[in-house]
């Protein structure tokens, strides 16, 4: 609505000020949901492309390489954990002095036992093994391979989304960058993940697309735990030490019962060492020099 106001020799428009800072605000709002579900995709992304393999590799992988993806994906998870997850779990409960550790190690253990009874409830096959785990099933074997994978993925989704939920309620002990690395480590990890998957798949008959979707769908779960943790975040900020500390048992599960036994196995078992060492290393280069 325009008003006109009438003086000698000159006129006034009086025009009403729109909410301008609030449009901005809104813009500014919508930025960050964006980038939110973005960095949150990050590890999703990381699973797609190594599944990706299957389309630019004629052959198999060797068991060499599949050894130093291995040792390399625990590495990074073995940082991560680390530094991402258990130091800032004890800085959260620095009020309680010299018992800072017991919600980390409380967290940690029942992360340990959470994994270790989905290990026991859900049927699934590792690559390179002939012999299923977990109750029996007449699943086929892919969809058991892949099963192990999504396993693998579920304590790396609720690793972001406790992460993420913490930086969105202003806790100073988590920062953005430190957030974005975690995502990153996890992507980078998650690479020869979807490689391990798709890859076997292929070599047992399947066509390239379906190995290729089988290896994303095996890290759809990641983003889901993730969405699923920050939309529960007034849940999850009370008990955040606990539960950055139970992801990172989940994750320490994962290589201690999984993926150090893959990396071992057969002759040069210490290139399988020696990719954890670097996996090891970039995690913790990237959690440092950003977080």
């Amino acid at each position: 609505m325009q008003v006109t106001v009438f003086l000698r020799n000159t006129t006034f428009h009086l025009v009403p000020r729109c909410n301008c800072g609030y449009k901005i605000k809104e813009k500014e709002g919508g930025y960050k949901k964006m980038k939110l579900l973005f960095n949150i995709l990050i590890p999703f992304f990381g699973t797609s492309l190594g599944a990706a393999c299957v389309f630019v590799m004629r052959k198999q992988l060797s068991d060499v390489v599949q050894r130093i993806l291995t040792g390399f994906a625990a590495g990074v998870m073995v940082a991560a954990s680390i530094w991402s997850l258990l130091i800032p779990a004890m800085e959260q409960a620095e009020w309680m002095g010299k018992l800072s550790f017991v919600p980390a190690a409380v967290g940690f253990w029942i992360g340990i036992l959470f994994l270790l009874g989905l290990d026991r409830l859900i049927p699934h096959l590792h690559a390179n093994s002939s012999q299923p785990e977990g109750p029996k099933s007449q699943l086929r074997k892919t969809t058991m391979m892949v099963l192990a994978v999504t396993l693998h993925n579920i304590p790396e989704g609720m690793a972001v989304g406790v992460v993420y939920a913490g930086l969105l309620s202003g806790n100073a002990q988590i920062s953005a960058a430190g957030a974005l690395a975690l995502s990153l480590g996890i992507a980078i990890q998650n690479f020869p993940e979807g490689a391990i998957i798709s890859m076997p798949l292929k070599a047992e008959g399947e066509s390239k697309g379906k190995a290729f979707l089988s290896g994303v769908l095996s890290g759809v779960v990641e983003p889901i735990g993730a969405m699923l943790t920050i939309l529960g975040a007034k849940l999850v900020i009370p008990i955040l030490p606990y539960l950055l500390s139970f992801a990172a048992g989940s994750m320490f599960y994962v290589v201690v019962e999984e993926l150090i036994p893959e990396m071992s196995q057969g002759e040069h078992s210490n290139i399988g060492t020696i990719a954890f060492a670097v996996g090891f290393c970039i995690m913790m280069a990237l959690d440092v020099a950003l977080g």
